[in-house]
């Protein structure tokens, strides 16, 4: 009896084996070879998460340093110029675009037989988990998918109630617009252990916080990018404002490179370390 149960749980465990090898032949047999992105936060995960030579083509912002957390590695790649008629002509087998603005340029290329995946921006941690299990899965690599998962989900934890003490916080970038109190920033700072100003300023859904508003009734801190001090057009000059600068002053304010707030993705864990030594820097 025992051998004869041996026996059986080794056809089992390979049969099993078998089942598993057979499942990624078929993920790797389906997996696209020419992947097209139209969207920058689309061009990161594909960057994060793709082969190189099932890249097609990437958004011209991709190589932009400002703004493009992966800009280096999309140096030697093809850039698209975004139009419908061009991406249909390019052999693409999957299309990646952002959710907001390209909806027609999308239904165009569904309408052809293209098959697209519209990717939303980050709401959540838990969107961005499910957003990138979708895109690595669809891309024939799971296993990358899973490990950018683990690495924002470390630099999650390791920033879990750093904030001494119970302290407000106001997400300010230019032209005065505030994010929503459940946008991704707003989930990182609450987990952080701040308290959202933008509660207290009756803009829980985001919008523009007028200057006077905040003058009036300050955030303990700000944050802002780390450009902020710099003006150079309209939209910046409000950051600069000495009633701003008396009302919550340098010292008082956490400062993140911009290229990391603007997508969720490959920068998310970067973007968490950062808020991390900004509040251990900073905040009292």
């Amino acid at each position: 009896m025992p051998q004869l149960c041996l026996g059986r749980i080794l056809r089992l465990i390979g049969l099993a084996s078998l089942m598993l090898a057979t499942a990624a032949l078929d993920v790797a047999a389906q997996a696209p070879t020419r992947v097209v992105s139209l969207n920058l936060c689309a061009d990161q995960l594909l960057l994060a998460l793709a082969d190189r030579n099932q890249i097609a083509s990437l958004s011209p912002l991709a190589r932009d340093p400002s703004i493009s957390f992966l800009h280096k590695e999309a140096e030697q790649l093809p850039i698209n110029n975004g139009k419908g008629e061009a991406i249909l002509f390019s052999g693409a087998d999957l299309v990646l675009a952002g959710s907001f603005g390209q909806q027609s340029r999308t239904a165009l290329l569904r309408r052809q037989g293209l098959e697209v995946l519209a990717l939303s921006p980050w709401g959540s941690l838990a969107q961005g988990r499910e957003q990138i299990r979708t895109v690595a899965g669809r891309l024939g690599h799971p296993e990358r998918g899973e490990a950018l998962i683990a690495a924002i989900d470390a630099a999650f934890e390791r920033t879990k109630n750093r904030v001494p003490g119970r302290h407000s916080i106001l997400t300010y970038y230019r032209r005065g617009w505030v994010p929503a109190s459940d946008s991704l920033i707003s989930e990182l700072l609450k987990h952080a252990g701040f308290s959202l100003h933008q509660d207290v300023l009756g803009l829980r859904r985001g919008g523009v916080a007028r200057l006077e508003s905040i003058v009036e009734n300050p955030p303990d801190y700000l944050l802002m990018d780390d450009d902020a001090g710099k003006t150079v057009d309209n939209g910046s000059t409000l950051l600069s404002h000495p009633a701003l600068a008396q009302a919550v002053p340098p010292s008082r304010r956490l400062l993140v490179p911009g290229m990391l707030t603007i997508c969720g993705g490959p920068s998310t864990p970067d973007l968490i370390d950062r808020l991390g030594a900004e509040i251990r820097a900073r905040v009292r």
